[in-house]
């Protein structure tokens, strides 16, 4: 069923480091189970989908920020391009897997994104992880040309952690306290359109919910650097719904009702929210949605995606023979 709703100091720091790394394992062991981190399944490269890996967009920390292109074999006419962001936490996930690459056989590009992600030595503290996001689509957007692309037609789309910088991209369009200066400078990080699996909108409220949930440890671990909280105005910072606009990108959002990971209410923040700005949004809520990868095989969902992405971006028709 679902439902549419549119419009001791030697010590103490010991065991600190001992109740964090086993807090990580138990995260990762949930993430990988499910699905979030991006193992859960071999990488999607269809036929007739030519990969371009490795493409470094950026450098930070001295370290080379890379994405994946996922192209047709043969196209004669630009591909606007749809930027996919992994879950995972925060924490794990990589870009190398990418379940939404088989758009490219309906007349996409699809770019997998890294960016920088927690870990136990070495904690990545928002806007970090955005301003990775934002340098590749300006990235993107000044290479286009480059491979058959159109820099102006430009949609992101990410699961859990994913759908939360999917989300940013989609309501902070140049938002200079959040745009970073990494890489490519020139060119916008606006997105055209945003596709959300499970995102969390709103930190705060999220911890509210349930201060002593494992999900706010996360937020804590692999986001802030520390519960919401503690970091009220960077929690605040790093919302989606606390950044709506007229002005944000269209949305189509999705979410499990029996989401025990980030509840549904985060969707539905994040949806109220753009509706009351006078953005567009669209919110589908589902019975035992899978909150991991696995729920881009639920074929009522990926109706709705490609009918939303369609009609914003305008794919070409692909052709059997040809180049670009």
């Amino acid at each position: 069923m679902k439902t549419t709703v549119s419009g001791g100091t030697v010590d103490t720091a010991r065991h600190a480091r001992m109740w964090l790394g086993l807090t990580l394992l138990g995260l990762a062991l949930i993430l990988l189970l499910t699905g979030c981190g991006g193992y859960s399944r071999a990488p999607h490269e269809p036929e007739g989908v030519r990969i371009i890996r490795g493409l470094t967009y950026a450098t930070g920390d001295g370290q080379a920020l890379q994405l994946d292109l996922y192209l047709p074999e043969t196209y004669q006419q630009p591909l606007p391009l749809v930027v996919w962001l992994h879950g995972g936490g925060w924490i794990f996930g990589s870009h190398t897997s990418c379940p939404i690459a088989n758009l490219a056989l309906r007349g996409y590009a699809v770019a997998s994104v890294s960016y920088r992600l927690s870990g136990l030595t070495s904690p990545v503290a928002f806007p970090t992880q955005l301003h990775d996001c934002k340098a590749a689509v300006r990235w993107l957007r000044h290479s286009a040309w480059r491979f058959g692309c159109d820099g102006e037609r430009i949609a992101v789309m990410g699961v859990s952690a994913g759908a939360h910088l999917a989300a940013l991209l989609g309501t902070t369009a140049d938002d200079q306290e959040l745009e970073g200066t990494l890489g490519e400078t020139g060119p916008s990080s606006r997105v055209q359109a945003v596709v959300a699996l499970f995102p969390a909108t709103d930190l705060l409220a999220l911890e509210q919910s349930d201060p002593d949930h494992w999900r706010v440890k996360l937020v804590a671990l692999g986001l802030l650097d520390g519960r919401p909280s503690e970091r009220p105005r960077l929690a605040r910072s790093a919302s989606p719904a606390l950044h709506a606009t007229h002005d944000s990108a269209p949305f189509l959002i999705f979410h499990g009702r029996d989401d025990t990971m980030i509840p549904f209410n985060q969707s539905e923040r994040l949806h109220a929210a753009l509706i009351a700005a006078g953005a567009s949004s669209r919110l589908v809520l589902y019975d035992h949605l899978s909150h991991s990868d696995e729920a881009l095989d639920r074929s009522e969902l990926l109706t709705a995606m490609h009918g939303f992405l369609d009609a914003l971006l305008h794919p070409i028709p692909l052709v059997a023979s040809g180049v670009h």
